[in-house]
């Protein structure tokens, strides 16, 4: 089972740290609490990053050299060998760095400010399985500390996500990382049977409708796998809330403009980048999500070899402008071009012709109770234990 406890609380900052924070895009995020699971263009709603701007790519250099330059570019001071692994930088070095600093000059906020968007990126945006480092070829990007804010952060961790899914969905995999709190709660927002109360109703990011919800809701935390893959089983399609944001479930008044002006670009069918990863954001799959009737969707996007780019050995690369991500690039800097519109559709019933295609490629149920070979025993006495200690 997914596990997503982050380790970053939501801070209490001072004015001019929180005004940076959002200014860069990035303080909605730090306002989310732990949101944990059982032992899962949504990224603009569930962690309010912004999803329109600049692809989030450039250079990766492999050299200690340069990375010991570009920290002492923007924060004054490198670390040592000892506190990096690889190409990344040791979380705990950041987090040592911006405990001491002194939050009495402009300077010294904004390398504040740039720590705590690497420990973000390090952990809950573009985590890794150690949990222990983040890659420095996102510190180039916040050189410009006026520009950091113009990034398309939200489609980078989507695609982030998107390659950790692909990853895990191999037969020899058995741990997943990435942003695993988005995909908790896309889940729990589209399949509300299958989630805890939410605590904080009003909380925007959305995420924070869940924020410690393990200290309150001692049933839920207790189910097990078997509960879950029975209920998908089981799934209806009047079950799926295809329009998860409509005004009868999120209340506009707690959602920012900045979220909501560059909506338009959310139903874009274009790649998703993330410097060496490149994602597709197959929205014609998904119609129903923007109001639209769902249709045969097109032939799925062939990546070619883009998809099976790695960062695992030294790699020194402008994947901007790299043979095989320039094109796909290209394709982002055009997004507008690409946005969804309602298609005329003949009065056929397209959702039972989409329900054919569907029913014809996979099959009409998953089946994920078959895979269940032995229960849980243990999980089944401590749940025997909670119940008991509910009756009246």
């Amino acid at each position: 089972m997914l596990t997503c406890d982050h380790p970053v609380p939501p801070d209490r900052y001072n004015e001019r740290v929180e005004e940076h924070l959002r200014s860069t895009g990035f303080y909605h995020v730090t306002q989310i609490g732990v949101v944990q699971c059982q032992k899962a263009l949504d990224v603009a709603m569930i962690f309010g990053l912004p999803t329109d701007g600049l692809p989030v790519t450039g250079m990766t250099l492999s050299s200690f050299e340069a990375l010991e330059a570009e920290c002492l570019h923007q924060f004054g001071v490198a670390p040592k060998k000892s506190d990096c692994r690889g190409s990344g930088i040791k979380l705990t070095w950041l987090r040592d760095l911006k405990e001491r600093l002194q939050l009495t000059d402009e300077n010294n906020i904004q390398v504040y400010v740039k720590c705590h968007i690497m420990l973000l990126i390090g952990t809950i945006l573009f985590g890794d399985k150690s949990g222990a480092s983040v890659h420095w070829k996102f510190l180039p990007l916040l050189s410009d500390f006026a520009s950091i804010g113009q990034y398309s952060w939200g489609s980078a961790c989507l695609a982030h996500l998107y390659r950790s899914l692909c990853r895990a969905s191999r037969f020899d995999c058995k741990e997943i990382d990435g942003p695993l709190t988005l995909l908790l709660c896309w889940a729990w927002m589209r399949l509300p049977y299958l989630v805890p109360v939410p605590r904080e109703p009003r909380n925007f990011s959305l995420a924070n409708r869940w924020r410690n919800w393990k200290r309150r809701d001692r049933v839920y935390r207790y189910l097990k796998l078997a509960h879950f893959r029975k209920a998908l089983d089981d799934l209806q399609e009047s079950q799926f809330l295809w329009v998860a944001y409509s005004v009868d479930r999120v209340d506009p008044d707690i959602i920012s403009a900045e979220i909501y002006m560059h909506s338009v670009i959310w139903s874009a069918t274009v790649p998703l980048v993330s410097f060496e990863c490149i994602e597709w954001h197959a929205t014609d799959r998904f119609r129903r999500q923007f109001g639209f009737i769902q249709g045969v969707p097109h032939q799925e996007r062939n990546l070619d070899r883009t998809h099976g780019e790695v960062l695992t050995s030294p790699k020194n690369l402008n994947w901007a402008t790299a043979t095989s991500h320039s094109f796909w690039v290209m394709q982002w800097t055009n997004r507008y071009n690409h946005v969804l519109t309602e298609e005329p559709m003949a009065p056929q019933q397209p959702l039972d012709t989409y329900m054919y295609w569907y029913r014809s490629k996979y099959g009409d149920h998953l089946n994920l109770s078959d895979l269940v070979v032995q229960e849980d025993v243990e999980g089944d006495q401590v749940m025997d234990d909670v119940n008991e200690e509910q009756e009246p």
